[in-house]
């Protein structure tokens, strides 16, 4: 027989489910009211948060004394930048390590490996004693370059790769493909899965990224949001209305992405097995 599960145990499963979302949702309610509230408003209830009076002038006044969108548009070249070249190179290196037989080639997928094991705060002295050397400080390919060696995407792709039939792989190469056709007409295309979940997983690393752009950013104009907005925010710290603007502008790019892409993230979550 099926278990069927009872009318008292869905409502209380969604009962559960829209307390979660509201608890989740609810710090993004917050700052868009807080947001809208005139400048040096007094609030002495937590309800007045979401009372009138309304005013869109923080948001003009924002974007006229710091050049948010500037950062936003940093912040969108660095890790579009990012996601896109390790996309390619993630691709090609598993690709090379699942197929190409070559010497050495399971010492260099454990190479891969213990990859992930290096922390990222420990090779940032090295990394920008090297971009200083290149002449690349507080430039977009100083904040790109150092961030493009990812071994997970590697590693992801690889045992994606290795379930592909080698079938497909011999009938290719008997109808006169080379490797790199092989690459691009069968191993990507069947791989869009796992290529998205990177791809997500990437863009967000990148979008949320502050240690690297901090230390790399010399000047305002090149500032990223999550290095410009708390420099901002703290001349405001009496004032909640002018920091939650600047914060709820930082944030629309990624709650707009996350309503967008919603079904691959979640399913780049099962993908990868990556738990949050």
């Amino acid at each position: 027989m099926e278990n069927k599960t009872s009318p008292t145990t869905k409502v209380l499963k969604y009962s559960f489910s829209y307390l979660l979302a509201v608890l989740f949702i609810f710090p993004i309610l917050w700052m868009l009211f807080a947001s809208l509230k005139p400048s040096g408003y007094h609030v002495s209830k937590i309800i007045e948060w979401f009372l009138p009076p309304y005013s869109f002038v923080n948001y003009s006044d924002v974007i006229a004394q710091a050049p948010v969108l500037k950062w936003m548009l940093n912040s969108l070249i660095v890790s579009a930048s990012v996601t896109l070249i390790v996309i390619i190179f993630d691709s090609l290196a598993a690709f090379a390590l699942s197929v190409i037989d070559f010497k050495y080639k399971n010492l260099v997928f454990v190479l891969f490996t213990i990859g992930l094991m290096v922390p990222t705060e420990a090779n940032v002295v090295a990394l920008f004693d090297i971009v200083q050397k290149l002449g690349l400080i507080n430039t977009y390919p100083g904040l790109i370059l150092p961030r493009i060696a990812i071994p997970l995407g590697i590693i992801i792709l690889k045992e994606f790769f290795d379930a592909i039939p080698r079938d497909l792989i011999d009938s290719a190469r008997i109808d006169g493909c080379g490797l790199f056709r092989i690459y691009y007409s069968i191993f990507m295309p069947l791989s869009k899965a796992a290529i998205a979940s990177i791809g997500i997983f990437t863009f967000i690393q990148a979008w949320n990224a502050f240690l690297w752009p901090f230390i790399a950013i010399m000047t305002k104009e090149m500032f990223t949001l999550p290095v410009g907005v708390p420099t901002f925010t703290d001349a405001y710290t009496p004032d909640y209305s002018i920091p939650m603007t600047v914060n709820m502008i930082a944030s629309l790019p990624a709650i707009a992405a996350f309503l967008l892409f919603q079904k691959q993230i979640i399913q780049g979550i099962k993908f990868t097995g990556i738990k949050g």
